[in-house]
């Protein structure tokens, strides 16, 4: 079973406050179609570079592939909003990478309110060795947070993905391939992100 937890590209897609809105041109060139695109680098379901905070060096195309393939679980939150250790103890145990599914996997529009990860947690999962830790809201953290959460992951090389769709996939234990595009130098880039109940590679 596959699923494609990636969320449609398109100029309806959920764009943080401030965020440019995404354009799509489409141009017959006679012979062919050449279609263009004019997005940022954190636009739909994408990952996030240590440098998107840190600005550092840590850019998008230096993000090691093995964080973002590989076995993942799945955690069903339901309607939390705040996600904290405590939402997190006995079911994050020898796991590397963590996707949480929340009320925001059926949301199409923003909310200030969406679901986040708090400080707590994020440490939680780094001393559990948590490669990569992906969300189905906008953020990893909260839309009045001061950066310390993604500080916190991102300087310690934990790959983060966010805006997902998980509406359809249960929680559990499955593959998962995640790859930004090879944007050299930048801060994140969008990701196509699958998920498999069988190995992927």
């Amino acid at each position: 079973m596959w699923y494609d937890v990636t969320r449609p590209l398109n100029e309806d897609v959920v764009t943080f406050p401030g965020d440019p809105v995404p354009t799509f041109g489409r141009e017959d060139c006679g012979e062919y179609v050449l279609s263009h695109l004019a997005l940022s680098t954190h636009t739909g379901t994408h990952i996030d570079a240590p440098s998107h905070y840190l600005k550092n060096d840590r850019s998008v195309d230096r993000i090691d592939p093995a964080r973002l393939l590989g076995r993942c679980r799945v955690l069903d939150l339901g309607r939390v909003t705040g996600i904290t250790q405590a939402d997190l103890e006995g079911r994050v145990d020898e796991v590397e990478r963590v996707l949480f599914k929340t009320w925001f996997s059926e949301k199409k529009d923003f909310d200030p309110n969406f679901p986040y990860l708090t400080h707590d947690a994020a440490s939680y999962l780094l001393e559990g060795g948590t490669s990569s830790v992906g969300i189905d809201s906008p953020s990893i953290e909260a839309y009045e947070g001061d950066g310390s959460v993604h500080c916190l992951l991102l300087g310690n090389e934990v790959a983060v993905i966010e805006l997902l769709d998980l509406s359809a996939v249960p929680e559990g234990d499955y593959y998962m391939a995640a790859l930004p595009l090879r944007l050299e130098g930048l801060d994140g880039s969008p990701a196509r992100v699958i998920l498999s109940d069988q190995p992927i590679i």
